[in-house]
């Protein structure tokens, strides 16, 4: 149902997306800033991140009970 609810919000957003640039006849000109990080991906940084934490899942609890006895 979360993935359905999700993909109808993405639609919605989509279409005016969509509309907007279909209306857009008039010429205009855009200029986009880029900075360079270096060459680093900053991307991956982060996946390597995510996939150390992969291991750090919630252990189920386990209870032990030990009984001992003494003989006199």
């Amino acid at each position: 149902m979360k993935i359905l609810k999700s993909m109808l919000v993405t639609v919605a957003l989509a279409i005016p997306v969509m509309a907007s640039a279909q209306d857009n006849t008039s010429t205009e000109t855009t200029t986009t800033t880029v900075r360079q990080e270096r060459g680093f991906d900053w991307g991956w940084l982060g996946l390597l991140g995510l996939a150390g934490l992969l291991g750090r899942s919630r252990q189920p609890e386990v209870r032990q009970t030990t009984t001992t006895t003494t003989r006199r």
